[in-house]
């Protein structure tokens, strides 16, 4: 199964465009934000992702709602976050 995971963008990449650290459940990580490069992301912003890729921009609210319910789902969220851990995206 495949899952978008809600993370907070903490820093912008200045040494490379394009990317991003989130924290996603608790682990900081690379994810590229390209695809939202648009939406003028910066610190504080959540985004939901998929495979190291932030799909789209969400808000706060939103984020914590699917944060509980993807915690409900047992192992396939902790598939998904083990898939998420192992992925470098570009």
């Amino acid at each position: 199964m495949c899952l978008g995971i809600p993370g907070e963008i903490i820093e912008l990449d200045a040494e490379r465009p394009g990317m991003a650290t989130v924290d996603v459940a608790g682990a900081r990580r690379q994810v590229n934000v390209l695809l939202l490069e648009e939406e003028g992301l910066g610190p504080g912003d959540w985004v939901l992702i998929h495979v190291g890729f932030a799909l789209a921009r969400i808000d706060e609210e939103e984020a914590q709602a699917t944060l509980a319910y993807l915690e409900e789902m047992g192992q396939a969220y902790r598939d998904e976050l083990r898939a998420l851990s192992s992925t470098r995206p570009g």
